[in-house]
């Protein structure tokens, strides 16, 4: 029995050193030009962007170690490549761990979160393999990736691409062309201005504004858009098991074709010339308002509702 409760402290104490975390942080400030690039990399830690007035691109490196002490510490830090660079009017910031044969709980023994302040013209590539990426108002472009994270994305005016493998994808606004997607959680968007592209294979989606032409799809939740104004091309909104809710505007003309296998089509506040189905039925097809761009809407197992605002 002793043998055992000496074991058993022994784990507590290595579990407990094992766990202690220590902070370090690096910090590097760069003159840029307007237009300039941003490269971020990092395995595992979170990537924070926001945006000033200042020719400056300040990068922050915030490294968690697992260690015991100072000097244990210091030891983990050999092992890790981190890089804050700056070429032409590219910077650049990655961060790797060269992997061992060792065993380390919980993975490396190190991450590294990025904050970094750029100019608002910039354009922004940013890629984790686990963590959360936030960026806030920017002119530029937005690149966006985590294998396990949430995606934040405040006001962009440029194009944007952000993907995520398991968590969800928020867009306050996007100017340019939007594709955002995500494999396991909801996707949202307050007001997007270009063409855009939403898909996720479980969650929900829901855009408040839709000012071009919109595709939505997903596998497994409900789809709800807004569309201010005519439509400026055919949209489609999608799901294989939710209900899909499409807002358009009073006068708007575009042609309807809603159909669901397992519930029925609401259209009630819409003035049509049906070419085949029905309201209350499962399909509903035909000219609102004369007729226009096409408004695809389909689901798998849920109700349609188009609704005039």
């Amino acid at each position: 029995m002793n043998r055992i409760l000496a074991i058993a402290g022994a784990l507590a104490v290595f579990t407990a050193t094992a766990s202690a975390k220590i902070e370090r942080s690096v910090e590097k400030t760069f003159q840029v030009q307007p237009g300039v690039q941003l490269k971020v990399s990092t395995s595992g830690g979170d990537i924070h962007v926001s945006s000033s007035n200042d020719p400056v691109v300040k990068v922050v490196a915030k490294e968690r170690i697992r260690a015991g002490s100072e000097a244990e510490a210091d030891e983990v830090l050999k092992k890790l490549d981190l890089k804050i660079e700056q070429s032409g009017n590219t910077v650049e910031a990655t961060s790797s761990y060269e992997s061992t044969m060792g065993f380390h709980f919980g993975g490396n023994p190190v991450e590294v979160d990025f904050v970094v302040t750029v100019p608002s013209s910039a354009s922004v590539d940013l890629k984790t393999s686990g963590g959360d990426v936030v960026v806030g108002n920017l002119e530029g472009a937005v690149r966006a990736h985590t294998s396990g994270g949430d995606i934040k994305l405040d006001s962009i005016g440029g194009e944007v691409d952000a993907t995520t493998s398991g968590g969800n994808v928020v867009l306050n606004e996007g100017r340019g062309s939007v594709r955002l997607s995500t494999s396991g959680g909801n996707v949202s968007a307050e007001r997007v201005v270009g063409p855009a592209s939403l898909k996720t294979s479980g969650g929900d989606i829901k855009v408040e504004s839709v000012e071009n032409t919109l595709v939505a799809e997903t596998s497994g939740g409900d789809v709800r858009a807004g569309f201010s104004g005519a439509l400026k091309g055919d949209c489609k909104l999608s799901t294989s098991g939710g209900q899909v809710k499409a807002i358009v505007g009073k006068g708007v003309g575009f042609h309807l074709d809603a159909s669901t296998s397992g519930g029925e089509v609401d259209a009630s506040g819409v003035t049509i010339t049906i070419d085949h189905g029905g309201m209350g039925k499962s399909d509903l097809a035909g000219e609102v308002n004369g007729g226009g761009p096409l408004l695809k809407l389909r689901s798998s197992g849920g109700d349609i509702k188009v609704v005039v605002r």
